[in-house]
């Protein structure tokens, strides 16, 4: 009996502590996320529903944009979108503050046959680049592509008003180059993009992917916003606060020993990705945007695939936002009515929710703006395991950044999906922390002398 009463005490008390209870509290503090300045505040209040609801009904009134359809028709096709989007964005460019250095081009390629693509095709994208002020060569993307499909993936004749997929998120890329483009540039180069091909295989993202690679760029974050118009999804399920971000765990362009030593030391959750996105939760889950990030460890959905994914080939951290809940009658649909059940089938404009993606374009936008604004994630980060010891020794490569000011350690107990604490370190690039490197993972990222912080880089031994 005594044995029963002692047990059911310990479950008892088991049952009252928190599984981060029995961490050791460390040194440091508990992470408070950042929060957004008054210039981002101001930023984000001015994205305006109006012009998104606009932009999605002007690019549904071209009928079809399937990437084989009509590429000179003046109304009709995804060449009629394409020369509206590159006027469009031309018109806005004029509108930059005097020294934002902004350009627009339509980067195209003629496509082979290929999958999905019978014929020689030409594929654009439509950019505009804003260029960094101090750090051009650090470069962060968002997309949305705005090519069209319905239910049989080679039909370019009928109408594919993909509304929601994926007009809506072009209008995100449309709105947020309307917004930054009026304040001074950044450290970093913005780049915003309505790319072409992602239904027939991911093409224009693939484009850009490798035209940044070929130049060098040191491309720190991407995000494709694919799928961002409704926060409705089946059977009438609705979460209108929530944003999902898919980022990639192992990364797979390490090589054997690199990939060997990852899972080794249990690094498989702190891929450069899964970093960016915990950065984005960080940043952008807030009163200001309105919306909670829902982290989703995983490169994407199942049977899915989307525009981040040739930015990771290339080994560039890259991640994908996509509504919460999803309505599958309204994406890669013929439109029609279901004869029995009177349901309207097809991505209509209808079916979307311009408030919703205010919001979305308000997660994008304090994403970008904190990442472009920070100093770049630090580089060559090691953990010292020349000895055995239960401090932990850090080392990194002092930054150029030109208004950095210091470095902090971040540490989580193994089983937290996201940072817990933070140890400010100062302006060094070697720093010993009284904490065992066996109980907890660490992470090292740089902070601006305006406030702003970069994500976190995961150290490998020495």
């Amino acid at each position: 009996m005594r044995s029963l009463l002692v047990l059911s005490f310990i479950s008892l008390s088991i049952g009252f502590c928190a599984s981060t209870d029995i961490w050791p509290k460390g040194p440091g503090s508990a992470l408070v996320p950042q929060a957004p300045t008054a210039e981002l505040r101001a930023m984000l209040s001015q994205i305006d529903t109006t012009r998104i609801n606009a932009i999605i009904t002007k690019l549904v009134s071209f009928g079809t944009r399937h990437t084989l359809s009509n590429q000179t028709d003046p109304v009709r096709g995804i060449g009629a979108s394409r020369d509206w989007l590159a006027a469009e964005m031309r018109s806005i460019a004029k509108g930059a503050r005097p020294g934002t250095n902004v350009t627009i081009t339509v980067p195209s390629y003629i496509q082979q046959p290929a999958s999905r693509i019978p014929t020689p095709t030409n594929i654009s994208d439509v950019v505009a680049t804003i260029r960094g002020a101090s750090d051009p060569n650090r470069v962060y993307v968002i997309t949305g592509h705005y090519d069209s499909r319905v239910t049989d993936i080679m039909n370019f004749t009928d109408d594919a008003p993909g509304a929601d997929d994926d007009a809506s998120g072009v209008a995100i890329v449309l709105e947020l180059l309307r917004i930054m483009i009026q304040r001074p540039p950044p450290p970093a180069t913005i780049v915003l993009a309505a790319v072409a091909g992602e239904e027939q295989g991911l093409y224009g993202a693939d484009h850009l992917a490798q035209i940044l690679f070929d130049a060098g760029a040191d491309v720190q974050g991407m995000f494709t916003n694919d799928i961002v118009g409704s926060p409705k999804g089946d059977e009438g399920v609705v979460d209108p606060f929530s944003i999902r971000l898919f980022g990639q765990g192992m990364p797979t362009t390490e090589n054997a020993s690199t990939t060997s030593t990852r899972e080794s030391i249990g690094g498989e959750n702190d891929s450069p990705a899964r970093e960016l996105v915990r950065f984005v939760d960080e940043v952008a889950t807030n009163s200001v945007t309105g919306m909670k990030v829902r982290v989703i460890y995983r490169l994407d959905r199942f049977l899915r695939g989307g525009d981040h994914e040739p930015f990771l080939e290339r080994g560039f951290p890259a991640a994908r936002f996509t509504e919460p809940h999803e309505n599958f009658a309204h994406q890669h649909q013929d439109v029609r009515v279901d004869a029995v059940t009177g349901e309207q089938f097809g991505d209509l404009i209808e079916f979307c929710d311009f408030d919703f993606i205010q919001r979305v374009a308000k997660v994008n936008g304090a994403a970008m703006w904190s990442l472009a604004q920070a100093p770049g994630t630090p580089k060559n980060v090691k953990l010292d395991t020349s000895v055995l010891t239960n401090n932990s020794t850090l080392l990194w490569d002092l930054g150029g950044d030109e208004g950095l000011a210091g470095y902090e350690v971040l540490w989580r107990p193994t089983i937290a999906p996201f940072w817990t604490n933070v140890i400010p370190v100062g302006l060094v690039n070697k720093v010993t922390v009284d904490l065992s490197k066996d109980n907890v993972v660490f992470g090292v990222r740089a902070v601006g002398k305006n406030g702003y912080r970069s994500p976190a880089a995961f150290p490998f031994p020495t």
